[in-house]
Order: structure tokens, then C-alpha cells, then sequence
């Protein structure tokens, strides 16, 4: 089987995508506190025990509400972290590990706030729609390669927390998120390649 490194596998989206993605792959979890995400050296070495690699599925990260003039430098500076660092550390990783003239695939998760901008949850926001553009650029650098680089922005998760504190709002199920992510993980998905996908 394929492997994949996995993050954000045990949260309400991770244990739904993980579940789908196990009956075709290999799926390899970096998780605390064996793996520490904003650590290069923690990152690099659990992603080498792994072996040869196929591709990498990111979907950690987190929310944080405040407007610009709510947000502390430690706020501002854990979200930039959470959402962004992390992902730049995963991807680099995992390219480093994969053969340039192979199929590859990385997914990302982002989020619709990087479309809609809404006020509010600034760090957050910023954060995801920084994480969009490493994606695209990641994309362009593999350009011309089996590997594919995309992001999905979902727009609200259907998780118990969020029907509890949204009950009418419109939410995305989980388990498309995971078939697109799986599309995206196959064969049929190579032609897809910097793509920002909105899930609504």
C-alpha cells in the first residue's frame, strides 16, 4: 500500500478522512506528543521512519475569534503557527521525501474564511489565506511533475460542536470532504494540480 503522512488525524474531520483514506492506504498519523508539527527536527524524523512516501494529507490547525485590534502578538503568533508554519514544515518534508518523477499527492485543508474574509477572526483568516498561497506556490513548483499540490476550503464542518453553537447554519459533511480528499489522493485526480477547492 501507499503511505501517507497524515496530520490533524484524530479530530472530528481527521478520524472521518483517516477511516476513508485506511482502505486504500498505508496512513502514517504525526500526532503530539510524539511529533511536534512546529518543530522542523520532530517533523523530519517521524516522516523519515516512514519510509517511501506518496503523499501527505495536513489538516491540522485551529480557530481563534478577534478582530485586528483584539488580537494579541501571541494570539496573532499561535495561529500563524497552527495554521501555517506547520503546514510549511509538513509540506517541505514530505517533498523532500518523494521522488520528483513519481506520482505524488498533498492535500491541505484550509477554510472558506480565506474567500469570505469575514470580521472577526483575524489571525485565523489571515492565516488560512496564507496558507492558500503556499499551496498555489508549492503547486507551480511542481509543475511539470507527477505531484499534485491542492487545498480544500470547506465552508462550516458538520462536527457536534459546531451544530451546538451554529444549528442553522448550512454545513459541509464530513465524509465528502474525505471522498474529495480521496479524489483528489487518486489516479483520477492527477490533472488536478494548485487548485483551491470550495466545499459548501
Amino acid at each position: 500500500m501507499k503511505t501517507l503522512i497524515i496530520t490533524g488525524g484524530t479530530g472530528g474531520l481527521g478520524t472521518v478522512v483517516v477511516a476513508r483514506l485506511a482502505r486504500e492506504y498505508n496512513c502514517v498519523l504525526l500526532r503530539r506528543p510524539e511529533t511536534d508539527l512546529a518543530n522542523e527536527v520532530s517533523v523530519r524524523e517521524a516522516i523519515a521512519r516512514a519510509g517511501e512516501i506518496y503523499g501527505l494529507v495536513h489538516m491540522a490547525g485551529g480557530y481563534a475569534g478577534g478582530k485586528v485590534s483584539e488580537t494579541s502578538t501571541d494570539a496573532w503568533r499561535h495561529m500563524i503557527d497552527l495554521n501555517l508554519t506547520g503546514a510549511f514544515i509538513a509540506i517541505r518534508e514530505t517533498l523532500a521525501r518523494m521522488k520528483r518523477d513519481a506520482p505524488g499527492r498533498i492535500v491541505a485543508i484550509s477554510s472558506e474564511a480565506a474567500l469570505t474574509k469575514f470580521a472577526g477572526a483575524a489571525a485565523y483568516t489571515i492565516s488560512k489565506t496564507a496558507l492558500n498561497s503556499l499551496i498555489e506556490m508549492t503547486a507551480a513548483e511542481v509543475a511539470g511533475t507527477p505531484i499534485t499540490v491542492n487545498a480544500l476550503l470547506p465552508a462550516t464542518l458538520d462536527t457536534p460542536a459546531s451544530r451546538e453553537e451554529m444549528p442553522d447554519a448550512k454545513r459541509v459533511p464530513l465524509d465528502r470532504v474525505a471522498d474529495t480528499i480521496a479524489f483528489l489522493l487518486s489516479d483520477a485526480g492527477a490533472s488536478v494540480n494548485g487548485a483551491l477547492i470550495h466545499l459548501r
